[in-house]
């Protein structure tokens, strides 16, 4: 029995465990695996950038880049955020006035952005094709090291006092009197829950919710490559592309990440997944298209281990579980959900304490998908 009963062991099921048991709440979260198995798993880092967001997430971003540079210390960690900027390439005239109005869009927001042309981006970036004409910069983006920010709000939160139960898989919700009482999980515990349930494991909320609600929402694994150890580092930003399916960013050991939402294979039934083969060569030559120095190198990992969910308009949803005052539930980060992690985690928190739900996460409701 808990106060609070948080299903899920990523970066946001870890985050709201802290930010509740830090108010002295009692806490039990249940991962289905180990602690950032799921979508916050996989190699290198992840991007925590306003470039290109969705205008509903930018109050948020602008939050985060205010949290990310002394979240360690809060936590009591190593540094695990690294501020690199972002840059998002444009190669077609055609973008160039999508982009400018972006740059005005996230500079409204408190998100600074520059737009600069061509020959500005090659002074960011000296390896950047000549085919870039311009570019967005935002100065305030970066990386974070996913693994260690998971684990140490995982290891914060039992510090202050919460429980965490790994390999224990949520199997149904126990309702009662118009609130949620309980996790049952699959070997046939019972976990109560005397003040709430936070439904945060990403890929399993559909099953959970079966029976209250279906959302538009579905799954898909993305592939990560990880280049050979290169001479010197070419990249210095992160990098994103206004046309192209491609991220990079600089890895440690002069390695270089190559990303940007192809499509792995999932299994369901060994729950793992696997890169395919066209789909790294389209990435690769893509990367090599705007940045030709990677030319020489290769392919030394590329993974295809973790599921993302995703809704229908590509932002999260982030609601209240119809027909109850005390069950919250989160999900579709589409790939981009670290960003804004440590502001959302705070505020579920506060929201699942207060019964109010905060203001910057109303545009997130389920209610967006009806007529």
């Amino acid at each position: 029995m808990a106060e609070y009963v948080i299903v899920g062991g990523g970066v946001y099921g870890a985050g709201v465990a802290y930010w509740l048991a830090k108010q002295g709440a009692d806490v039990h979260l249940l991962e289905a695996k180990q602690i950032g198995n799921g979508a916050s798993a996989g190699p290198g880092r992840r991007g925590t950038r306003a470039n290109g967001r969705d205008m509903r997430e930018l109050p948020l971003v602008r939050l985060a880049h205010e949290m990310w540079p002394s979240l360690h210390e809060e936590l009591g960690v190593e540094p695990f955020f690294e501020r690199l900027g972002h840059l998002l390439l444009i190669e077609r005239e055609a973008d160039l006035e999508l982009c400018k109005a972006r740059a005005l869009l996230q500079n409204q927001h408190g998100t600074e952005t520059q737009f600069l042309d061509g020959q500005a981006a090659r002074e960011r970036e000296p390896h950047v094709s000549k085919n870039v004409i311009a570019a967005l910069h935002g100065p305030l983006d970066g990386a974070t090291d996913h693994t260690a920010a998971t684990d140490a709000f995982a290891h914060a939160a039992q510090r202050a006092g919460a429980t965490i139960s790994t390999n224990v898989r949520a199997a149904s919700i126990e309702y009662a009197g118009g609130k949620a009482n309980a996790i049952i999980t699959t070997d046939g515990q019972r976990i109560d829950a005397t003040r709430g349930v936070i439904l945060l494991a990403s890929t399993g909320i559909q099953s959970l919710l079966a029976e209250r609600i279906q959302l538009p929402i579905w799954s898909r694994t993305f592939q990560v490559i990880l280049t050979n150890e290169l001479g010197t580092q070419p990249i210095r930003h992160l990098i994103g592309h206004a046309s192209r399916t491609l991220a990079v960013k600089a890895e440690a050991g002069n390695r270089v990440m190559i990303s940007g939402g192809l499509p792995g294979v999932w299994d369901e039934q060994t729950e793992t997944g696997t890169t395919v083969p066209s789909a790294i060569e389209a990435n690769f030559v893509d990367a090599v298209s705007v940045f030709p120095v990677l030319g020489d190198a290769s392919v030394e990992i590329s993974d295809a281990d973790h599921l993302e969910t995703l809704s229908i308009d590509s932002i999260p949803v982030i609601d209240q579980v119809p027909g109850t005052t005390n069950a919250i539930y989160a999900t579709a980060w589409c790939g981009h959900g670290w960003a804004i992690a440590p502001p959302i985690t705070q505020m579920l928190a506060e929201w699942a304490i207060s019964g109010t739900k905060p203001k910057l996460l109303h545009p997130f409701t389920h209610e967006r998908f009806h007529a």
